[in-house]
């Protein structure tokens, strides 16, 4: 499927896991708990990928940390007690991420989650065993900040050049940019597809079977250049 690149590094909520409107649903129960106004979906839909210090400045700025910790503590028991219950990765995620697996491709994972939640996704979704490293933001600076790409590439001592991020918001892509490593952007997530190729990904894919398809029409394309 692809052998020029070396690193593949997926988003983990709204790339491959369907868990989107859950973490919306979460977002809003807990302010609701906690007594603080909902911000329109939209606006909490658009904060989905940053920590969640970063989402909670956001949301409210000027509020410092009043309430945060209140929040976060509201939102981890929805998500995890009632929204989590109904995520699935998205179809054909499974298979995709074997065939890249099989192929030679190192996967990994960057993403906004706690560890113990990534965790807990992989071993539950069984992806566990095709990803051969991750970074979460309890590990590192939120994205958009380029730190959690950058130590995936450290770590597994791969070129940036030849190192692919696929994910579904603006701070995915802004993180690759950043790291000087190749996007493709997936416009079934959080992040509409208008703003998304405001960033300039190598392409903006509307459904997952479409990436086996880019990859090899990229490669084709590359070594027509050659």
């Amino acid at each position: 499927m692809s052998s020029y690149w070396q690193l593949i590094v997926f988003d983990w909520d709204g790339t491959l896991m369907d868990s989107t409107s859950a973490i919306v649903r979460a977002a809003e129960r807990a302010m609701d708990d906690v007594g603080l106004p909902r911000p329109p979906p939209e606006k909490i839909r658009g904060i989905i990928g940053l920590g969640l210090k970063e989402s909670w400045d956001s949301l409210f700025p000027g509020r410092g940390t009043d309430g945060f910790a209140s929040f976060v503590e509201r939102y981890r028991d929805h998500f995890v007690n009632a929204e989590r219950l109904s995520i699935r990765p998205y179809p054909g995620v499974e298979d995709l991420v074997e065939e890249l697996h099989g192929r030679g491709v190192l996967l990994a994972v960057a993403t906004g989650k706690s560890r113990r939640g990534l965790d807990r996704d992989l071993l539950e979704t069984g992806l566990g065993r095709f990803f051969k490293f991750s970074v979460t933001s309890d590990e590192s600076r939120s994205k958009p900040h380029p730190d959690m790409l950058l130590r995936i590439i450290e770590h597994l001592g791969v070129d940036p050049g030849r190192t692919l991020m696929i994910g579904d918001t603006e701070f995915d892509l802004h993180m690759a940019r950043e790291a000087r490593t190749g996007s493709v952007a997936v416009a079934w997530g959080a992040h509409d597809r208008q703003r998304l190729e405001a960033s300039a990904p190598l392409a903006c894919l509307d459904q997952l079977t479409d990436l086996p398809r880019w990859l090899k029409d990229f490669e084709a394309e590359l070594n027509q250049g050659l």
